[in-house]
């Protein structure tokens, strides 16, 4: 029985027609994902709501686990599961923050949220459960990331995915995305074409019905009603329903139905753009930056600057911070520009010019970053800096804006300035602020300078530099994992996979830290382990293309020829010029004796790498086989050069050894020899001996 359906249809009542004609297993939730409702991860929310009280008191290790994500996607949660943000990122004010989560951070919480009704869901038992997800394309990004999890992922078995949309096709948010709901559930679900059926009676009050529905109706009669009404009459009902919302003290009612009506309200320049504010600030603090970015360019078009600047530049400033990590670097150079325009303050050119150097520096893509730009933008940011007149606020931003330039220097590959400037700053803040003042940035500067350290390979220097910030801010998880990096670096992989498991522990998972355990473990030795561990990546990020390479290659080993097509398959799909998996693939094909095929993935993979020893040994390999002697012995001698072991002189002695050149074949047999019993070369060798004395 198929286990994922996506019923299309542009009403919501045919699609409830056609989930009705489906053969299912008992429902155990029908959600509604309109982001209008509750804004990020309304239709998570909507379930953890539902199951809250039996999951915390049947598993309250789940509770404490996923902490992170119960409270991110269902604020109401605070209080009934564990804080998830006891860290100094928490303890500071919003205008002393200078860290955020990554973008992937909500692909993150999907996993997360599968994790945990996986488990719940064993923990109830009972057999298997549908849950119906409706309006996905009207849901947030986080939604649809949740959405697109729920569907990919093979190990929630007893759970059955319904998922309904409009008929039209399903487009992706803007900007960098993780996760494509659009193109998950074209692979991973069944299509059911909902039939048309005859409308509803219209309600008593249909403009009233659509208020009240906080605007999701779908059905033209009802937003024709509520259109037809006079916009004193329409902004009415919008504030009477805020008011009535705004009393059932939801938190993520602020996130979407609340911020909805003010902005249609009878203010929406005062009441509207301050909700969306509270919405906007709110998502960038969770990392829920989608959502944000939605926020903040609904609250400028609502805002009036002469009327209130402070709220508009707010909005504008962190907007295109917001936008900016989403990958919308361009949009928010545009606000940037526009904030330029309008102000002649020296602050607010201060942060401007800030801002637009992290754009050139770090926002956009590769192709699009321009350094010199960047520097020219943080030269000016240094420049207002040094003519502040608080002595103390000079002080910290002229520290901030080098602390700025310190990652353009980096980016340039001039890691030794980077480094002067960030010790020059962390002794200057030492002299001129007093230690209880802008405890997080110090710390930052600590930690930039462990990066600078890192990237120099002063690894010591760097670890000791990230245990420091660990010790002072334990519960911050990208600490461990950094740390447990640099012991990778030194050695040291079992503190550095106790590292890793700490960094899990304390937030949702994350495929890089499965990814780094299981490299350590192979390292190890434990072979079971590591594979278990980059499988379990291979869950999380099927895109992961590292973690298939070392799957395949295990897979390979082990003579299962058709598991390890099917992960280089997939990683090709994402990376088609990796050296190493051009060079996977030749094998694989050696392994069918399509000779031709895989000598060719193999002259892709050293032309994308011509340091990779395994693919010239291969090519050379198969020229022997194939009578191609001269190159058989150029392409060993690239992979001997690059790697010296038994296997590739033994293929090259032989090649040396048809070719006639008897001495050069006993020298690779004695290489051989002197560190294998190979019976094989002892005797070839001989017979060059032999053949050489005749």
């Amino acid at each position: 029985m198929d286990s994922r359906y996506w019923i299309r249809a542009d009403r919501r009542r045919e699609r409830a027609h056609a989930l009705a004609a489906l053969d299912l297993p008992p429902v155990w939730a029908v959600l509604d994902a309109h982001r209008r409702l509750r804004g990020p991860y309304t239709a998570a929310g909507s379930l953890l709501r539902q199951i809250a009280g039996d999951l915390l008191q049947r598993c309250p290790e789940l509770g404490e686990r996923h902490n992170i994500e119960l409270l991110t996607t269902t604020p109401e949660l605070a209080g009934r599961v564990p804080d998830a943000w006891h860290t100094l990122e928490w303890a500071v004010q919003d205008s002393e923050r200078t860290r955020y989560y990554s973008r992937l951070h909500t692909r993150n919480i999907a996993n997360g949220l599968a994790e945990l009704l996986r488990d719940y869901l064993a923990a109830l038992g009972g057999g298997p459960r549908t849950l119906v997800i409706e309006n996905a394309h009207e849901a947030d990004a986080s939604d649809q990331e949740f959405i697109a999890v729920l569907l990919r992922r093979g190990d929630i078995p007893d759970l059955t995915v319904v998922v309904g949309t409009s008929s039209a096709p399903l487009e992706d948010p803007s900007g960098e995305i993780d996760v494509s709901l659009a193109r998950t559930i074209a692979a991973h679900a069944q299509v059911v074409d909902a039939e048309p059926v005859s409308a509803e009676a219209l309600p008593e009050n249909p403009a009233q019905a659509y208020v009240d529905g906080d605007g999701t109706s779908d059905d033209p009669r009802v937003l024709a009603a509520y259109l037809d009404l006079p916009a004193e009459a329409r902004a009415a009902l919008h504030d009477a329903r805020a008011a009535e919302l705004v009393r059932a003290d939801e938190f993520s009612l602020h996130l979407g139905a609340i911020p909805f009506h003010l902005e249609h309200g009878s203010d929406p320049a005062g009441a509207g753009a301050k909700a969306l504010r509270v919405a906007l600030d709110h998502c960038h603090k969770v990392g829920l930056y989608q959502a944000a970015a939605d926020h903040g360019l609904r609250g400028r078009a609502a805002a009036d600057r002469e009327a209130d600047p402070d709220l508009w530049w707010h909005l504008t400033f962190q907007t295109g911070i917001v936008l900016a990590a989403v990958g919308r670097a361009a949009e928010a150079e545009e606000l940037y520009v526009e904030g330029r325009a309008a102000s002649i303050d020296p602050a607010i050119h201060l942060e401007l010019s800030y801002a637009m150097a992290m754009l050139y520096a770090r926002h956009y893509s590769e192709a699009e970053r321009d350094y010199v730009q960047a520097r020219a933008w943080m030269n000016l940011a240094i420049a207002i800096a040094s003519q502040l007149s608080d002595p103390k606020k000079e002080a910290f931003q002229s520290v901030f804006t080098r602390n700025g330039l310190a990652l353009v220097e980096v980016r340039e590959q001039k890691p030794e300035v980077a480094l002067a400037l960030v010790n020059d700053g962390m002794a200057r803040l030492d002299r001129e602020l007093g230690p209880d003042e802008h405890v997080l940035h110090r710390l930052v500067l600590r930690y930039n300078r462990a990066q600078v350290y890192g990237a120099m390979g002063r690894l010591e220097d760097a670890l000791a530099d990230y245990s420091y910030v660990l010790e002072r801010d334990p519960n911050f998880p990208e600490h461990h994992f950094n740390v447990g990096n640099v012991l990778r670096r030194l050695g040291r992989d079992e503190e550095a996979v106790d590292a890793y498991r700490e960094a899990l522990r304390l937030s949702p998972p994350f495929p890089e830290a499965y990814y780094n355990i299981g490299d350590a473990r192979l390292a190890l030795g434990d072979v079971e382990g590591a594979m278990a561990d980059f499988a379990y990546v291979v869950e999380l990020d099927p895109r992961h293309v590292d973690a298939r390479i070392n799957r395949a290659g295990h897979l390979l080993a082990q003579g299962d020829v058709e598991g390890a097509w099917r992960d280089v398959s997939a990683a090709l799909e994402v990376a088609p010029d990796n050296a190493h998996l051009l060079c996977l693939k030749g094998q694989l094909l050696v392994e069918q004796d399509e000779y031709t095929a895989a000598s060719e993935a193999l002259a892709q993979a050293v032309r994308r790498n011509e340091r990779l020893a395994e693919a010239w040994a291969i090519r050379g390999t198969i020229a022997v086989a194939s009578g191609e002697l001269t190159d058989a012995i150029s392409y060993l001698s690239r992979a001997i050069t690059l790697d010296d072991n038994p296997e590739s002189r033994y293929n090259r002695a032989v090649a040396y050894e048809e070719s006639g050149e008897l001495a050069a074949a006993i020298l690779d047999y004695d290489a051989v020899l002197a560190v294998t019993d190979d019976e094989d070369a002892r005797e070839r060798r001989e017979l060059c001996a032999a053949a050489s004395a005749r």
